[in-house]
């Protein structure tokens, strides 16, 4: 997978970071990023999907108010991460094609209505079915020289650096998912041994 720190710690741009990446090489990092996600979450119960973890940190600015404080549950997490990239790849192809991007393209499966380890699974599947069909809709000379500026602190981007930012996304939930998933084994744990 790609090492996002050195973009994080201010030492590398994303355009630097991702200058050389083919289509390719999208592809390989869309399934190696999805194959990670499910490996963390390959022993979970369907307990785990609405277990809320300890999470002092939690503060999702773009929340609803009730929401803002909330620890996010595995599924939660799942449907946030997997939309971001989504999005991420749906202005990707716009911009491979050479069109102006205007606008967000972003839908979320409502995290209240995931709640068994077969709804991750199939979430994660159909993300990674949906990512690489949006490469698959890329020209075969994608137009690399159009640009947008989503973010002022990145400058312009184009298409594979649009698909990176939700790699990049993925890849900042990644310790997040690690984490809940060793929470929740230890509450299984102690209500196992609590009930032995």
């Amino acid at each position: 997978m790609l090492d996002f720190a050195p973009v994080r710690d201010g030492k590398l741009s994303f355009t630097d970071l991702t200058h050389n990446l083919t289509k390719t090489d999208l592809y390989r990092l869309t399934d190696e990023m999805i194959d990670t996600m499910q490996a963390i979450i390959a022993d979970a119960k369907d307990e785990d999907v609405d277990f809320v973890p300890q999470d002092p940190a939690a503060n999702d600015t773009f929340g609803i108010d009730e929401e803002k404080d909330l620890a996010w549950t595995l599924g939660h997490v799942i449907v946030h991460a997997t939309a971001s990239s989504e999005e991420s790849a749906a202005l990707a192809v716009t911009l491979a094609r050479g069109l102006p991007v205007d606008g967000r393209s972003r839908y979320e499966v409502p995290w209240r209505t995931v709640h068994t380890v077969a709804q991750l699974r199939q979430r994660l599947a159909e993300s990674r079915r949906m990512r690489r069909a949006f490469l698959d809709a890329w020209p075969d000379e994608p137009h690399l020289d159009t640009t947008y500026t989503p973010y002022p602190r990145l400058g312009p981007i184009n298409a594979v650096t649009r698909f990176v930012l939700g790699l990049s996304h993925d890849d900042s939930h990644i310790e997040q998912l690690r984490e809940i998933m060793r929470q929740a084994r230890a509450q299984r744990n102690t209500a196992h041994a609590t009930n032995s």
